[in-house]
């Protein structure tokens, strides 16, 4: 969440602190705020704990990132460059993955692929999976199957009749 997100966040429970020092009920503090109870509850407990202090943002939550704004303007570009110009000519995608191991390259810091993929997002480019083919694959052999084989394969069927499931009483013909 953004600074934006939490600052309006914490006025919401400001509010809600107010009215708790003016003796109004979680249920009604819920209803004014637009809130469900849940929260409220906690609201209150976290005012009856430590007063309106309880209930101030305690800023953004998790893990700073590891690179700077500075690096992260510089692995933007890099990323808007392409995956060929850094080295993965077989194809245009760039994967959680290839963008850890571009950071530790480039930085020296060492990302996982899941956490590269959400700095990705962060810097509004979107990782994608590559295609997994295997090199032997011919086109011209599956799409001649496809025309010639397929539709014969398709065209048989067996004959219905009658059947049975059961071992032990089989169809009457």
């Amino acid at each position: 969440m953004d600074a934006v997100g939490r600052a309006r966040r914490e006025a919401l429970r400001m509010q809600a602190a107010a009215m708790f020092s003016d003796g109004i009920g979680v249920g009604e503090a819920a209803r004014r705020l637009r809130v469900s109870v849940r929260p409220v509850y906690r609201w209150r407990s976290a005012f009856d704990r430590g007063g309106t202090a309880g209930l101030a943002s305690r800023g953004p939550l998790g893990q700073r990132c590891r690179l700077g704004a500075m690096s992260q303007a510089k692995l933007a570009s890099m990323l808007e460059e392409g995956p060929a110009a850094h080295g993965w000519d077989e194809d245009q995608c760039w994967t959680g993955a290839r963008v850890a191991t571009l950071i530790g390259r480039t930085f020296r810091v060492s990302y996982t692929p899941g956490a590269a993929a959400w700095l990705m997002r962060r810097l509004g480019f979107t990782p994608q999976q590559p295609v997994r083919r295997a090199v032997q694959r011919d086109e011209d052999a599956i799409t001649a199957w496809k025309e010639t084989m397929w539709p014969e394969i398709k065209s048989r069927r067996p004959r219905s009749g009658p059947g049975s499931a059961s071992k032990t009483k089989p169809a009457r013909i």
